[in-house]
């Protein structure tokens, strides 16, 4: 299938496209959980907690819950998440008959157990350069467009250097971030493969965002990786099953965040590849490449 040509007019918006107030009313009997996958996150997880809780639930009711699902933890992520106000979970102790494995996808997929949100707000526990209007823009096509389904945001990316010698190295020349070259695997990985396979997906900036929303009754249907495929399976799946308008995304501005080492990122992208051919009906040489993928929660 290609690319839909006004799919982006008619689907990509801004953050400020809708009022705090305006969403207040369009979100009228609508319940909202946002939830925040994370592991080893004790440095940032507590400001992205006390920073959305101040704005967004303590100040105005535009969330209902925040849910930190912590992901097999080794330090003080769950104690920072817990004090900073949010309900904390660990994924090894959420519907334990099902078992557990360790991954972004899995915590998400947990998520539909402990929360009660008829939309769910997902945002990364690692940001360090962000908003708050995150939340409200990511809700804004959910709350007011009936046919939207699944939100993904977009945002310039910096890429901030790894490692205090090259933090120190950068700052001693006045410079602190390299615009736009963040995302490594979104463009050497995600959005080529996008362009051979589901070419409908082009018009989306950044598919592997990690701040995105989907509404329950969506994401309780999908197969869902347990690792860092989850996002872009979701996207295939939701378009596959109801059509490229049930997609919509939203500029938020900048967003920064701990890069990880390229050894990572290579596992990353091997995830990310494997459940893509996987949807395209490529067979893969190796099993063990292919990382899990849970049921639909409906059916458990």
């Amino acid at each position: 299938m290609a690319a839909d040509g006004g799919w982006a007019d008619r689907n990509t918006h801004h953050w400020d496209d809708w009022s705090l107030p305006f969403l207040l009313e369009a979100k009228a009997g609508c319940s909202v959980s946002l939830v925040v996958p994370a592991r080893n996150e004790a440095a940032t997880v507590g400001d992205v907690v006390t920073r959305v809780r101040e704005a967004l639930v303590d100040t105005v009711s535009l969330l209902d819950e925040i849910v930190v699902i912590d992901s097999d933890s080794t330090d003080a992520t769950y104690d920072v998440a817990t004090d900073a106000g949010a309900v904390v979970h660990r994924a090894s102790e959420i519907r334990p008959d099902l078992g557990w494995v360790p991954g972004k996808g899995e915590a998400m997929w947990k998520s539909l157990f402990v929360t009660k949100g008829e939309v769910i707000v997902f945002m990364d526990a690692d940001l360090l350069d962000w908003d708050t209007h995150f939340v409200p823009g990511l809700l804004g096509p959910l709350l007011t467009r009936p046919e939207v389904q699944l939100v993904k945001g977009f945002y310039e990316r910096p890429f901030l250097p790894a490692g205090a010698e090259a933090r120190a190295e950068r700052a001693s020349k006045g410079e602190t971030a390299v615009p736009f070259e963040g995302g490594r695997v979104t463009e050497l990985v995600a959005r080529p493969l996008i362009r051979l396979l589901f070419p409908e997906l082009g018009g989306l900036h950044q598919p592997l965002a990690g701040e995105w929303a989907i509404r329950r009754s969506l994401f309780e249907t999908l197969h869902v990786p347990t690792g860092y495929a989850v996002e872009l399976a979701g996207l295939v799946d939701t378009v596959r099953a109801h059509g490229l308008d049930a997609l919509a995304q939203v500029d938020l501005g900048t967003r920064a965040h701990r890069h990880q080492s390229l050894r990572d990122l290579s596992g990353m992208a091997t995830q990310i590849l494997a459940a893509a051919l996987a949807r395209a009906g490529v067979p893969t040489s190796s099993e063990q490449v292919v990382e899990p993928e849970r049921p639909p929660a409906v059916s458990v």
